[in-house]
């Protein structure tokens, strides 16, 4: 019988294969099985079998056919397949947390608790009768060891390189972002209750908590990715988990020359805005890469200076040895104990650091920054939130104004012109693209306003076919009112080659 139907089948292979638009008598053939008194024709010549009529296809359908319902047939069996691995995964995770103290596991070193929990997983699938293959039983071990130790399913991602930001709206939607556009990806949680166990491991990795007292959290992960965590019933849908991911390789001002948000010339520029200490302003709009701009200029700081950061997450990636990296604190269940922004600034002043770097400037701070700055911490940094140099200065008045100061307008600007040389301007353009677009100095006060000059701007000429942003870094011809503070550093002559002034150097 076996032997028959194979040859049969071979018959058909043919006969698809054949140019000739007719079905040959050879594939059309009803073949009668022994012990069988009902004829079996080949599958493909079947149009119907109800009412027990056979009607023959054109060679192209009878081509197709299979192809679809194989398709198909392959689709339902990895659904199949992938439930059946989360029951068991279910199942073997449930007796592990039986069989022992996951507080006290998780005290080993990662790849000893890798080595306990496979091989009491291998006994447990074991002693019930499951029966999966070698490459099944890997699966079910890594899943369960990436719940226990690691982000459950978002360890994959996390992995990945080319991932700038994750996404998770709720147990069954976890987005990416890549190459500056947004994708759905298909990875989902088992329930709502695993994403909620994931986010309380991460806060409580860094001393804070989530729940439902205290939906809102600001966390980060070991490698310094940002987190922030909402949680019911503020986010109906389920917990909200946004992780902006780190890069492993720390980027430089020649990683950023490569991805063209800058070019050589410019590098130079930044590189002697930082090595000569200058207030620098970072500003951008969220996901314009502030902080990774920010990392970068700090590389070239002088190894032989105290630096302090004051973060709400500390993600900052300094390489210089004598840093101090302050975080603020929220409060505790009983509403005490906060340590905001403006008091690890205010607590800066008293710990004699040579520059003061603030990840994010966002409040009533700004105005304690400003004044560090004026009084002698030549060099500090910040980053904050606005679309162009000129709103940021806005920003900032804006921020003195909600600390309760009284001052009036101008004098407020004669202290942000004094304190802030620098604003450097990152810009996420509409195609994904992170461009560094102004390099602005402030010059002075004219009058109640503040003076500003462009040394680079970014010109967008168009785009190409692919829709990508096509546009030329420029220098504005103008000299620099910083030249006098880089000859004083000894760089006049490496600026002066940068923007194209080399006459009487």
């Amino acid at each position: 019988m076996f032997g028959r139907r194979g040859t049969n089948q071979e018959e058909e292979k043919v006969a698809k294969k054949s140019a000739a638009p007719a079905i040959t008598p050879a594939a059309n053939t009803v073949v009668s099985e022994p012990g069988n008194d009902a004829p079996v024709a080949p599958e493909p010549q079947v149009s119907s079998v109800f009412g027990g009529k056979q009607t023959a296809k054109t060679a192209s359908q009878a081509s197709d056919a299979p192809d679809k319902a194989a398709i198909v047939k392959s689709a339902e069996k990895k659904a199949s397949t992938s439930d059946r691995l989360s029951q068991i995964k279910v199942t073997v995770f449930n007796d592990l947390l039986e069989a022992v103290d996951l507080a006290e596991i998780t005290k080993l070193e990662t790849e000893e608790v890798r080595e306990e929990i496979t091989d009491m997983a291998a006994e447990i699938i074991s002693m019930r009768g499951l029966t999966l293959t070698i490459q099944e039983q890997q699966q079910v071990v890594t899943d369960i060891c990436n719940d226990i130790l690691g982000l459950g399913p978002l360890e994959p991602l996390i992995a990945r390189d080319d991932i700038a930001d994750i996404m998770v709206n709720g147990a069954g939607k976890v987005y990416i972002e890549t190459g500056g556009k947004i994708e759905l990806t298909d990875i989902t949680f088992r329930d709502n209750a695993q994403l909620m166990n994931i986010c309380q491991r991460i806060v409580t990795a860094v001393g804070r908590r989530v729940d439902e007292s205290s939906p809102i959290c600001d966390a980060r992960l070991a490698d310094g990715s940002r987190v922030n965590v909402i949680a019911p019933p503020l986010s109906i849908d389920g917990a909200t988990l946004t992780i902006r991911k780190f890069q492993k390789e720390k980027l430089t001002l020649e990683s950023l020359v490569k991805f063209n948000s800058i070019t050589p010339e410019m590098s130079r520029v930044l590189e002697v805005i930082g090595a000569s200490r200058l207030n620098i302003l970072i500003s951008g709009g969220t996901g314009s890469g502030k902080t990774t701009l920010l990392n970068c200029m700090t590389q070239f700081i002088d190894k032989g200076e105290r630096t302090i950061t004051c973060e709400d997450s500390a993600e900052l990636q300094l390489q210089q040895p004598h840093v101090v990296r302050l975080e603020t604190r929220p409060p505790n269940l009983e509403g005490a104990g906060e340590i905001t922004m403006r008091d690890l600034v205010k607590n800066c002043l008293r710990m004699r650091p040579e520059r003061i770097i603030v990840g994010e400037v966002r409040g009533p701070e700004a105005f304690d920054l400003l004044q560090a700055m004026n009084t002698g911490h030549d060099g500090s940094m910040g980053t904050i939130h606005a679309n162009t140099p000129r709103e940021a200065i806005s920003r900032v008045e804006n921020m003195i104004a909600m600390g309760g100061y009284t001052l009036p307008a101008k004098a407020v600007r004669e202290q942000i012109s004094a304190a802030i040389n620098i604003i450097i301007q990152a810009t996420r353009l509409r195609d994904g693209s992170r461009k560094v677009t102004h390099i602005t100095e402030i010059l002075g006060m004219e009058g109640d306003v503040i003076t500003l000059q462009d040394v680079y701007v970014y010109e967008i000429e168009g785009e190409d076919e692919n829709g990508k942003i096509i546009g030329t870094h420029k220098p504005t011809g103008l000299r620099p009112a910083f030249w006098d503070k880089a000859r004083y550093f000894g760089l006049e002559r490496k600026l002066g080659e940068a923007l194209g002034m080399t006459a009487g150097l």
